[in-house]
């Protein structure tokens, strides 16, 4: 089999096209299903945060079309050219997608370096691919091990020391705009882990007052109970507006929930009094057409790259540590797929070998029918011992040795060598 990645990721596309290519739960459920049912995929998990959307999939030894069908589908099932898409896209095969997503786990690839929600996220990820039946034997050891690789990092490194988050960015920025938060109000639209780790970190600042807004009024409520904030109506956000210095958004929504016109009217209440806007939604909160109205000002996931070069300088001592974990952990899920692969190798070989006997026979039938009963019992009972011997002497040390297995594409070397090749692209 072949594991592979396709995916798109701060690094590779502005927002505006990330935003158009992220998955929630149910579609990447959907998603899972059609790679499964149409694709000829035999395990496939999504992986789509804020700052990435990533399709990892196991695809048979020989589709050699399996990366071309991963990236027409991630362009396809979003509507995206695929032109557009190309540009920007990532590939990864076997080891290389391994050693990805556990730098992924790791904060190593994120655009916080030791980001917080990461880990998380790629949990959530897994579950959904997990009760949704998508993944097997061979994503769900890709996937524990990045979960362990990840809490490895976050416990065994400074890098899981108090972590800087997306949420911990937003609130670094209001700081630079506003200085001193004690004497400002903030308004918190979405009541989800994001959120509450701003609210989280406006409260240890000290900020005067926190109101919550959530479509979900319970959530919101909870939310805002536990940090002594106050809930508002979600269809009341126009007249809301006006009071809050420091606006954050984190919702899940396919559309903007704000709009210029309402920040048009909250500026002309505020009379032109200062607004900060933060729009960590992927697709965006927040209009950009916002941005050019005097006296606001509006940041997304993207503007974080100043603060994000402080954080990649303060922490960079520990990227070798956690580049170590991540080594160790991608050589031990390489000796575990290359003891499964060498199990299939020497199964598939033993069957050719099987058919190549029967051939063998049929060919001779005529001389073989000269023989008594008894002989060509014997004979064919010493085939069967030396079919056996061609199998099992060289499969028994590589077996117990694992220092003596070969690597992933090595094994395959070998299948095409003994033409295992049934799989046709």
């Amino acid at each position: 089999m072949r594991i592979l990645l396709v995916g798109v990721n701060h690094r590779t596309a502005p927002v505006e096209l990330r935003e158009r290519i992220a998955f929630n739960a149910e579609q990447a459920r959907r998603a899972e299903a059609q790679l499964r049912s149409d694709h000829g995929f035999r395990e496939a998990v999504v992986v789509s945060t804020c700052n990435r959307s990533e399709i990892y999939g196991v695809a048979p030894v020989h589709s050699k079309l399996a990366e071309d069908t991963l990236e027409c589908y991630l362009a396809d099932f979003h509507g995206v050219s695929h032109a557009e898409l190309g540009r920007c896209i990532y590939r990864r095969c076997d080891a290389d997608t391994v050693q990805h997503l556990f730098r992924v786990a790791a904060g190593l690839e994120s655009m916080l370096l030791g980001e917080a929600e990461i880990l998380g996220q790629v949990r959530a990820a897994y579950k959904v691919a997990v009760e949704a039946k998508a993944t097997g034997p061979v994503l769900n050891r890709l996937f524990q091990g990045a979960l362990e690789v990840g809490k490895r990092v976050r416990t065994e490194t400074d890098l899981g020391t108090r972590p800087m988050s997306v949420a911990f960015a937003g609130v670094k920025l209001a700081e630079q705009i506003f200085g001193n938060l004690r004497q400002h109000k903030a308004l918190i639209l979405g009541a989800g882990t994001m959120s509450e780790q701003v609210v989280e970190h406006l409260r240890n600042r000290g900020i005067e007052r926190i109101y919550v807004a959530n479509r979900a009024r319970e959530r919101g409520e909870q939310l805002a109970m536990r940090f002594g904030g106050e809930l508002v109506n979600w269809d009341s956000l126009g007249s809301v507006l006006a009071k809050p210095d420091i606006v954050v958004t984190s919702v899940s929504s396919s559309e903007p929930v704000v709009s210029r016109p309402m920040i048009e009217h909250a500026m002309h209440e505020r009379k032109n009094r200062g607004m900060f806007l933060i729009d960590l939604g992927v697709p965006r909160n927040i209009d950009p057409a916002v941005e050019p109205l005097y006296n606001v000002y509006l940041y997304n996931i993207d503007n974080l790259n100043q603060i994000v070069e402080q954080n990649r300088k303060a922490r960079e001592e520990e990227i070798p540590r956690a580049e170590a974990i991540v080594a160790e952990h991608v050589s031990k899920f390489e000796a575990w797929q290359s003891g499964m692969l060498m199990h299939t190798l020497f199964e598939e070989l033993r069957e050719k070998l099987q058919q190549e006997r029967e051939a063998f026979l049929r060919e001779h039938r005529e001389l073989i029918r000269q023989l008594s009963p008894e002989e060509r019992h014997q004979f064919g009972a010493l085939a069967e011992q030396l079919l056996d011997r061609l199998v099992r002497e060289p499969a028994s040390p590589l077996g117990h040795q694992k220092d003596l297995r070969p690597k992933p594409r090595e094994i395959q070397a070998v299948r095409e060598f003994f033409g295992l090749v049934r799989e046709k692209s």
